[in-house]
């Protein structure tokens, strides 16, 4: 019997725990699980140990952020021989079904050693609809897998390759946790599913959403996780995530990443933007030009460990 070790990290989660746990011990297949605590407040932790002692307890001296703490989970899940990596969301659940779905996939695929992640099929909390970002990252590639025109005739096929899928259902065979590694510590909570995908691109290893399989992410069903209340905290939170952009390509392996052409750039667009008499753009690429000089070195050295080095960014 396959061994399935489910990653949880948790941060205040009293709001799904129950929920979510229960889910696992309903579970048709057999798993096992593995919470990493980032310092909850609620008393998430008491209740774990109380409510679910099955559950191997974990917790961290720091809220060491999402990837981190994952790491945790990954390392030690490796280390007791486990074949499969769940790593799941502390708001989200499973059916009974979802991971006998997941397999049946996995074992009739025609090369598992292309499997670089599987996903289910993302419901939201209501579980009436799909997850709104779920449905948001099909919708970039139905125009090559032409998933909705099966599913809309009846005729899914058990799996669809897409090209990105957010990290709140992730199932990785050990083969790619060997290659791929773990999350990049240079994110503490953000954009390392996008920086993971990147390497699971690199290596040559496909993103697959398995179409009979299905779970719950109960998260806001908006693309902001709080609304804006003005136009300037909006500004903030776009140039935010344009930052957040700019250092994702960077540490993308595939990217042709230049240290004086990506400061070339940055310089330019600050003159630009200067001589056209936008000082508010021009002063945004002042900051960035100088909040990059002081990272383009760590960004060298994290991509440089996640090109060359065995199993990536994890103590094994």
């Amino acid at each position: 019997m396959a061994k399935i070790s489910v990653i949880i990290v948790t941060y205040n989660a009293m709001k799904w725990a129950e929920r979510c746990f229960t889910s696992l011990r309903h579970s048709s297949v057999p798993v096992t699980c593995i919470v990493i605590d980032n310092g909850s407040t609620d008393g998430t932790q008491e209740y774990i140990k109380t409510q679910f002692p099955e559950v191997d307890f974990i917790q961290s001296p720091e809220n060491a952020g999402f990837g981190k703490a994952n790491n945790m989970g990954i390392e030690k899940a490796y280390k007791q021989e486990t074949e499969f990596f769940y790593l799941m969301n502390q708001d989200a659940w499973i059916y009974p079904d979802s991971f006998q779905q997941l397999l049946d996939v996995y074992h009739s695929h025609p090369d598992q050693n292309q499997i670089g992640i599987m996903s289910p099929m993302h419901l939201d909390g209501s579980e009436k609809k799909l997850d709104l970002h779920f449905e948001n990252y099909l919708a970039k590639d139905l125009r090559n897998n032409r998933m909705l025109s099966d599913i809309y005739f009846d005729e899914a096929k058990p799996y669809y390759e897409i090209s990105f899928v957010n990290a709140a259902h992730w199932w990785i065979p050990r083969k790619a946790i060997e290659k791929v590694g773990g999350f990049n510590p240079y994110f503490f909570h953000g954009a390392e599913d996008y920086e993971y995908i990147h390497r699971v691109s690199y290596f040559g290893l496909k993103i697959i959403v398995c179409s009979k399989s299905k779970v719950v992410h109960d998260t806001v069903q908006s693309f902001y996780k709080k609304e804006p209340k003005d136009k300037a905290e909006a500004l903030k939170t776009a140039r935010l995530s344009m930052q957040m952009q700019r250092e994702t390509k960077y540490l993308d392996p595939n990217y042709d990443y230049n240290i004086k052409r990506e400061k070339t750039a940055l310089l330019s667009y600050l003159l630009k933007m200067g001589a056209k008499g936008n000082m508010s753009e021009a002063r945004f690429y002042k900051d960035q030009y100088q909040y990059f000089s002081k990272k383009f070195g760590e960004i060298e050295a994290a991509r440089k460990i996640s090109m060359t080095a065995p199993h990536p960014f994890l103590n094994l």
